[in-house]
Formats: structure tokens, C-alpha cells, sequence
């Protein structure tokens, strides 16, 4: 199936993606670890079924060095031995945060205090602007069909400079 719409030649989204890669960016430049930011969105995506955003963050988590056992493992992280008790907390709160409507509580108690105890102020700051980013991301892509599959590493860090 095509796209329903194509985001990208339009120029009030590319107006928006601009200023939406740019809050990116923040993330990006943050002390939350590279590795995190990715397993943190793949795992998001995963969950809201965005093949073209699980293309993208599977693809720059491999060309950052990050392992495919640790990138086929993350859709069942609470069942696997590769991730760390922080990637942990942060993976929970991904979820958590990812599955607002089918929890009563969000995000609970006991998943932000594991946070807490690994990440600290401007981690977390950018670990919870990570989950909100992403879940915007997946619905922009998931609403106009755009399919994964043809994402290229690094193919957007020109366009966003």
C-alpha cells in the first residue's frame, strides 16, 4: 500500500518537520545515552505498529554500534538478559508512557522510581521528552501510511541542519 499522503513534498509538514527535528535535536544533545534514545523509540514504534519509524531507529541503532541481538530482544526486553537495570527502567517507562489509554495510572509509581534512581534530572528531562516525541512521530507516519523499509541511516541530517 502507498502512502496516503506524502509528508515530505508538503510545505507546511516540512515547515513542521523542521521545528519537529529540531526539538529532536534537544534530545539528541542531551547526557540521555544514545543507545537509550534508540531502544527507547524502536520500542515505542513497536508498540504503536510504525514500520517506518522501527525501519528508521532499528537502522540508526545498528550504524551507531549498537548489536543486533540487543535490536531483536527489545520487543521482548523483560524476557531477555542484554539490557542494563537503567535501559531497563528506561524500556518501562517507554511503555508505560506508549500505553496511556490502556492503563488507569500511566506511568506508575514504581517504574519512575527506577528512573529516578538511574537517570538524573536532565536524563530523565530528555527521557520523557523521548517517549512524547516519538509517539508523535509514530502517529504522524502510522495516519498517512508511511511504510518502512527505504529509511537510510543519517538520510535526513542535511535537511534538519
Amino acid at each position: 500500500m502507498d502512502a496516503r499522503f506524502n509528508l515530505f513534498e508538503n510545505e507546511v509538514a516540512a515547515k513542521f518537520a523542521k521545528r519537529f527535528a529540531n526539538t529532536g535535536m534537544v534530545i539528541a544533545q542531551s547526557p540521555l545515552p544514545k543507545s537509550t534514545q534508540e531502544l527507547v523509540s524502536l520500542r515505542a514504534s513497536q508498540i504503536n505498529g510504525c514500520g517506518w519509524c522501527i525501519d528508521m531507529h532499528t537502522k540508526e541503532a545498528a550504524a551507531a554500534g549498537e548489536t543486533a541481538a540487543r535490536l531483536h530482544l527489545v520487543a521482548a526486553w523483560r524476557e531477555s538478559t542484554v539490557f542494563t537495570e537503567a535501559e531497563r527502567a528506561a524500556l518501562a517507562l517507554a511503555e508505560e508512557g506508549t500505553r496511556l489509554a490502556d492503563a488507569s495510572t500511566g506511568v506508575c509509581d514504581e517504574t519512575w522510581e527506577l528512573v529516578r534512581k538511574h537517570y538524573d534530572d536532565d536524563q530523565v528531562a530528555a527521557l520523557v521528552c523521548q517517549v512524547a516525541l516519538i509517539n508523535a512521530a509514530n502517529r504522524l507516519a502510522v495516519i498517512v501510511h508511511q511504510r518502512g523499509g527505504s529509511y537510510e541511516p543519517g538520510m535526513f541530517a542535511a535537511a534538519f541542519d
